[in-house]
């Protein structure tokens, strides 16, 4: 695992200890880590707070060229919203930790022209398959079910 996909999932890990939902990302740009988050939804009593959302928020106001010239990087495939936000702010690539948990909106992003690479990483799965069988109350909320 690359030192930018241990850094989402530092994020993710930062999420579940704060009593969160474990999902974590980072945005890049030329190398360097402009903006990280964790979904905060629980701890922050959020609607839009997820991982990706919350990694844009701290990366704050960027030139358009900067976020064109990114890479995203997300413990889980990224859902609608979050795939939305990719796409209108046309980061070309993101690298997903996995998405045997939870399929997003992958098909989409590629239609649009993204880069999408699947690690299928098994911490990234541990943790997600972990937190959805303690809770799957949080994790239903979290995907609108």
């Amino acid at each position: 695992m690359d030192e930018f996909m241990q850094a989402a999932l530092a994020e993710a890990r930062q999420g579940l200890a704060e009593g969160g939902i474990p999902i974590g990302s980072v945005i890049v740009h030329q190398g360097r880590i402009i903006g990280r988050g964790h979904n905060r939804r629980i701890q922050q009593g959020s609607p839009i707070l997820h991982g990706e959302m919350d990694a844009f928020e701290n990366a704050g106001r960027q030139p358009a060229r900067v976020y064109r010239e990114s890479v995203l990087y997300t413990t889980l495939s990224p859902c609608s919203m979050c795939s939305g936000a990719i796409l209108l702010y046309g980061i070309p690539r993101i690298v997903v930790g996995e998405n045997r948990t939870f399929m997003g909106e992958e098909e989409l992003l590629r239609s649009r022209g993204v880069r999408v690479e699947v690690l299928q990483d098994e911490s990234c799965i541990t943790l997600m398959r972990d937190f959805i069988a303690a809770r799957p109350d949080l994790w239903n909320e979290d995907i609108g079910v």
